[in-house]
């Protein structure tokens, strides 16, 4: 056997036993717990004068809030908790107010939940045409903002809702922005 195949063959056979041991090390050293969150409903900022939208829209707020439960759990990053135990809570709170400006009520919410963080979510529309989605995801304990993420969207569509939520979760996957 030549030289040239025999340093090809043991080539081979380091690769063949390389992804072994990067498995092992891998799992050798676990990362850091992800933490809970209370991830609140979006809620909508809208100065147009398009009234005839705003039933499509609450529907779409319900479709994207739940869309970013599901997402940041599929994705592992992060421990999403029931909002069900402080429902009353939430309902009277929004009652008098925005819960994406209401002073501190949102660590109020996350407390009554036993989350270590909260998610406030809101989208803005500028337009038919333009709209931002916004999170901002703050610590229960001490109150202060960990993560602010926003993307604008073309199109007042369930889809261009759907996709601006997939590409929040997807930048911060791809940025180790999760709860953790």
């Amino acid at each position: 056997m030549s030289w040239i195949r025999r340093v090809r063959k043991a080539a081979l056979a380091a690769l063949a036993v390389t992804p072994l041991f990067l498995g092992s090390s891998a799992t050798a050293a676990p990362g850091p717990a992800t933490k809970s969150i209370a991830v609140l409903d979006f809620e909508l900022i809208d100065d147009t004068a398009d009234k005839a939208s705003v039933p499509a829209q609450m529907e779409r707020l319900k479709m994207i809030s739940q869309q970013l439960r599901e997402e940041l759990e599929r994705e592992g990053l992060c421990r999403v908790v029931d909002n069900a135990p402080a429902v009353e809570l939430i309902r009277r709170l929004r009652a008098s107010q925005e819960l994406h400006q209401c002073n501190g009520c949102e660590l109020d919410i996350a407390k009554a939940l036993g989350a270590e963080l909260v998610a406030v979510t809101w989208v803005q529309k500028v337009s038919n045409l333009i709209l931002n989605i916004n999170l901002e995801i703050k610590d229960v304990a001490t109150g202060a903002t960990r993560l602010t993420k926003s993307v604008d969207i073309r199109g007042n569509t369930d889809t261009s809702w759907r996709r601006g939520i997939s590409y929040l979760v997807r930048d911060m996957r791809e940025k180790g922005q999760g709860c953790r």
